[in-house]
């Protein structure tokens, strides 16, 4: 099959606040034969735990993407111009079972195997990643992870449940869906019920750069001590939009103060080139605490950015 390059709707044809209502007014397709990448919407909210919302989190990243235009002036990455990249819609959860809908994500991204697209995924509560990585196992084996978040979501459980948005990665290392010793975590920060919270995953051979570890500094060293230690290893990128201080990121369920800035998200993300990416999601933006829609902005933004270190991305 010919490969087809589709294009963003452009804001000089259609007035930005009209048209597709998509990502990046990318066409919407059915058709996954031949995509390159897609960016699929999970509007879930079941699993968290604090301000709910983040069912309303694809929407609004749609909505705000229309700003971005084709070309990352900041790097040279043409991702249409090499990529073919279409909006292929939301994932059909169970608004009223959290379980019924972990089982529907992962069913949905298990059928996506079968085709040479790499997923990038609005969010949506952080559950999410989890039947996504249990998907992403049967195609790619154990994955490498850089996970930015204020939290390290690796409670054993919340109010008793095994599944939720606080447990993520503790049940992925128990079902063996990451390659532990190239897990990197980004932007922890605040408090703990005990001196051991953070301490569980760094146990299993994670790697955490607290969010005190990057205050006052660049983290393009860290982003490049990182692409050192992953090599070619296959590698998923989970970006909890709390990880991002409150100051630039208020639409979140779970804020906390003293968190990366958007620059250093930026610098994160671009920080991927190179690496054998898999797959990625942005999650957690709640719009109903996002009056001005710049957190809806920013996950766009950097949906994009992660669009544009996928392999295969062409730079002008």
């Amino acid at each position: 099959m010919e490969k087809v390059l589709h294009q963003p709707q452009s804001g000089n044809d259609v007035p930005r606040f009209a048209g597709r209502a998509t990502m990046m007014r990318l066409p919407f397709t059915e058709q996954l034969e031949g995509l390159d990448a897609a960016f699929i919407g999970i509007p879930l909210d079941v699993g968290t735990s604090q301000r709910a919302g983040t069912r309303y989190g694809p929407r609004q990243i749609r909505a705000e993407s229309v700003m971005i235009r084709p070309y990352n002036m900041a790097t040279g990455a043409a991702p249409f111009d090499a990529l073919s990249v279409a909006d292929i819609g939301d994932v059909p959860i169970n608004t009223y079972n959290l379980l019924k809908s972990v089982d529907i994500i992962e069913q949905y991204y298990k059928a996506l195997n079968q085709y040479s697209l790499i997923p990038l995924t609005l969010g949506g509560d952080h559950t999410l990643t989890l039947p996504i990585l249990r998907a992403i196992k049967e195609k790619h084996g154990p994955v490498a992870l850089i996970h930015i978040d204020a939290h390290t979501d690796t409670n054993d459980n919340m109010f008793g449940e095994k599944i939720a948005h606080g447990t993520t990665f503790r049940r992925a290392v128990e079902e063996g869906l990451l390659d532990c010793d190239r897990v990197f975590q980004i932007g922890q920060r605040a408090q703990g019920y005990s001196a051991e919270d953070f301490k569980w995953g760094t146990q299993q051979g994670f790697t955490l750069y607290t969010a005190e570890d990057c205050w006052h500094k660049s983290l393009e060293p860290l982003m490049a001590e990182i692409r050192e230690k992953v090599g070619d290893t296959p590698i998923y990128i989970s970006f909890d939009i709390d990880g991002i201080d409150p100051a630039w990121a208020p639409g979140t369920g779970t804020p906390e103060v003293g968190g990366l800035t958007s620059i250093q998200a930026l610098e994160i993300v671009r920080g991927c080139k190179g690496l054998n990416i898999v797959g990625g999601d942005l999650v957690e933006v709640s719009p109903p605490y996002d009056v001005s829609g710049n957190t809806s902005q920013l996950a766009a933004n950097l949906l994009y950015e992660m669009l544009c270190v996928l392999p295969g991305v062409a730079y002008r």
